[in-house]
């Protein structure tokens, strides 16, 4: 079944709910009739939007504040969430952050966070809500990776790092849930402009990034909850990031990583 149709006593729990992808999809899944629960670290800005959606929507959002790169505190989310008074028949796990640069030159505290919120985040989250959709025959998980996590990539190594594990978790999970009626999508949009740039600190390589590669944060979301809906194991919305994609993973690393070292020399 994957993603059920929306009932009044089910939620849909999106991370990173505050901008870009995140907002993106609340509002999808909005548009489709479900109900959400908006987990960020900003309060306001998530109040905010949750207004928002549910008077354009009229559905029922209710917000979790969180930073979910810290322990304690996304374990409180979670138990809050758990104790609701509506089933979570979905998740979206896209709470994310990058870095840019070479490894040994970024700050240790900030590569720790990017693995606490990418890699820890996600997994403990697939595990707290995962095993009630399989009880109930019903649910869908969709985990935000990215077509950089296909294949190593210089001067991104913990992002890509983080987003390899992402794909290789989810589609592991989905191989084990064959019969259950939930799915587990591993989705590896490309690049968008969204606020995650700036927090990335690549700002200054994004303007140089071919145009046809981003796509709207609109349309990604709409292929994401496409794939909820679809039970699917992966999906790579957008021709261009699949061929990136499938160069990434099949490619020899003897061809790919000088490409991707040179690329980052360029000067711009």
């Amino acid at each position: 079944m994957a993603l059920p149709d929306p009932r009044a006593d089910t939620t849909v729990v999106v991370t990173g709910a505050s901008s870009g992808i995140g907002e993106a999809l609340a509002r999808e899944l909005a548009r489709r009739g479900h109900g959400l629960t908006l987990v960020a670290r900003r309060r306001d800005v998530l109040r905010s939007l949750a207004g928002g959606i549910a008077a354009d929507h009229r559905v029922r959002v209710d917000v979790e504040v969180a930073d979910l790169a810290k322990p304690r505190s996304r374990t409180a989310a979670v138990r809050a969430i758990q104790a609701g008074d509506r089933t979570v028949v979905g998740l979206c796990n896209n709470a994310g952050v990058g870095r840019f640069g070479a490894f040994w030159e970024e700050e240790p505290e900030q590569l720790n966070a990017l693995v606490a919120l990418n890699v820890n985040a996600l997994h403990e989250l697939t595990l707290a809500f995962l095993p009630e959709m399989v009880g109930r025959e019903e649910g869908a998980i969709l985990n935000v990776a990215s077509i950089l996590g296909h294949g190593p990539v210089p001067n991104n190594a913990s992002y890509s790092a983080s987003k390899a594990f992402v794909i290789t978790l989810s589609e592991a999970i989905h191989a084990e849930l064959a019969g259950t009626g939930v799915s587990c999508t591993a989705f590896s949009p490309g690049p968008v402009h969204t606020d995650a740039i700036a927090a990335s600190g690549v700002e200054d390589v994004a303007p140089f990034t071919p145009s046809a590669l981003f796509a709207d944060a609109g349309d990604v979301a709409r292929a994401g909850v496409d794939a909820m809906e679809g039970g699917r194991r992966s999906s790579i919305p957008g021709v261009v990031n699949q061929l990136f994609a499938a160069g990434s993973r099949y490619l020899p690393r003897t061809v790919t990583l000088p490409l991707q070292v040179a690329a980052s020399r360029l000067p711009f």
